[in-house]
């Protein structure tokens, strides 16, 4: 029997990954997958007669693209001297990038984010390669833990630290110079014309 109540989707349909008509193989959208950056965006309010010199503002800003950097700047210059996009300008838009990205180094990160009753300040430690790494394990663990939306989280600083300026437990427990992961090699699958269903003794899959 059909139900008497509409469906429902909700939008989950744009969250399924898309089929390629071609291969007939499910392909991710690339937005998902969506990796984040660090940009330094210079910008000022327009020149006016009153005001030919406004103040310039440099920020350093995480965002997955280049489009987001910049609404998140115009954001930010709204609640500093109420300039809108409209009314200012931007002098120069850059990607930064890190300058050792295949060493592991711990990351400070200093951040205040809104909850659907308060606002928060909140000091988290990340190891990772990049800070790029370390901000996209940021959202998601403030998603995660804490539900937080991507847009009411704004980061106030971002530091490398030394081992001996680390404070949570999760990174100092990977300075240790004898620390040591157990080394785990499979096995080879049994020959097809000696596999049964049941075995007296448990088998092992793996060797140390």
């Amino acid at each position: 029997f059909g139900s008497r109540w509409p469906r429902q989707n909700k939008g989950l349909d744009r969250l399924e990954p898309r089929r390629s008509r071609a291969m007939g193989k499910f392909t991710v959208d690339p937005s998902i997958q969506a990796r984040m950056h660090q940009y330094q965006i210079v910008g000022r309010a327009a020149p006016t007669p009153k005001n030919p010199t406004p103040k310039i503002y440099r920020m350093r800003l995480f965002a997955r693209n280049v489009v987001l950097a910049k609404s998140r700047f115009w954001y930010f210059m709204k609640k500093l001297n109420k300039a809108k996009k409209s009314g200012g300008e931007l002098l120069a838009v850059n990607e930064l990038y890190d300058r050792s990205p295949t060493k592991v180094s711990n990351y400070g990160i200093w951040l205040r984010y809104e909850s659907r009753t308060n606002t928060h300040n909140m000091y988290k430690e990340f190891r990772d390669v990049t800070i790029n790494g370390a901000v996209g394990k940021l959202y998601s663990e403030m998603a995660g833990r804490h539900r937080a939306q991507p847009g009411s989280i704004q980061i106030i600083n971002t530091a490398i630290l030394k081992p001996s300026q680390c404070r949570r437990d999760h990174v100092k427990e990977m300075h240790d110079k004898k620390l040591k992961f157990p080394v785990v090699r499979k096995m080879p699958m049994v020959v097809k014309k000696l596999r049964t269903t049941y075995k007296a003794n448990r088998p092992t899959t793996f060797v140390r």
